[in-house]
């Protein structure tokens, strides 16, 4: 490997497609290791095949039982430790609240937030041992009052409050950043939107200072920036807003 991140080694999850693919391009090129982790294994091997010979799919649903130390411990096995992690992948439904579904709310908890802090636990020895870095990937949604988007905010919200619980936390053997993005063109926004997704990307383009959606490699530049020793060594407890200026 060559490139300013020779060496390190990375975990990212949601790895296989959107912002989470975006990252993994960006990290190799940078020159680390990846390991791209998600749900579609054809997607990540994709994403292995274009991101070239450090990038390792492991396909693994962050919600399931043991999937945090499995996905730690592939890890290890194929980089030879873990330095940094990017909590990307991420679960979104929109509804007001009377036609929201309690148990979509509670697969947006469990994947947002639980699944995000069964990880760094599990990956904390290695974290602690090399002075790693975590990159949560929340949402302005935790910061900003959507009606239609109670519940998926409330899980950003938490994804925030840990962020910053944790840098304090673990300061300061392992840095602990988020990333919170605007609305950015991927596949995961046009799921979450349901049927109104021509309505409610008119409304967002209209409630957004820069006039357009994110692209993901703009989001994937502040992750990576934020990772980077470097550049972002004394950034800790950080919620960047990356959001063509909707929480200005």
């Amino acid at each position: 490997m060559s490139g300013p991140w020779a060496g390190q080694r990375v975990v990212v999850t949601g790895g296989g497609s959107g912002i989470g693919e975006a990252i993994v391009f960006r990290a190799a090129r940078l020159g680390a290791a990846v390991v791209a982790v998600g749900r579609h294994a054809g997607r990540l091997e994709r994403v292995a095949d274009r991101g070239g010979p450090h990038v390792h799919a492991y396909a693994c649903d962050v919600t399931r039982p043991g999937a945090a130390a499995a996905i730690v411990a592939a890890a290890c096995k194929k980089l030879g430790g873990v330095d940094a992690v990017v909590n990307n992948a991420g679960h979104a439904r929109f509804a007001p609240l009377e036609d929201a579904d309690p148990e979509e709310f509670g697969r947006m908890l469990q994947t947002n937030v639980v699944a995000a802090a069964e990880l760094i636990r599990q990956a904390l020895p290695e974290l602690r041992a090399n002075r790693g870095s975590v990159v949560n990937v929340s949402s302005v949604g935790g910061v900003l009052a959507m009606p239609g988007r109670a519940y998926y905010g409330a899980s950003k919200a938490a994804l925030n409050a840990l962020t910053r619980a944790l840098a304090v936390e673990l300061a300061p053997d392992v840095r602990v950043n988020a990333v919170l993005p605007g609305p950015v063109d991927t596949r995961l926004w046009e799921e979450a939107a349901g049927d109104d997704v021509a309505a409610l990307r008119r409304s967002i383009i209209a409630g957004t200072p820069m006039g357009r959606f994110g692209a993901a490699d703009e989001v994937a530049t502040w992750v990576c920036h934020l990772l980077d020793p470097q550049s972002a060594g004394w950034m800790t407890g950080s919620l960047i807003a990356v959001d063509g200026g909707r929480t200005a």
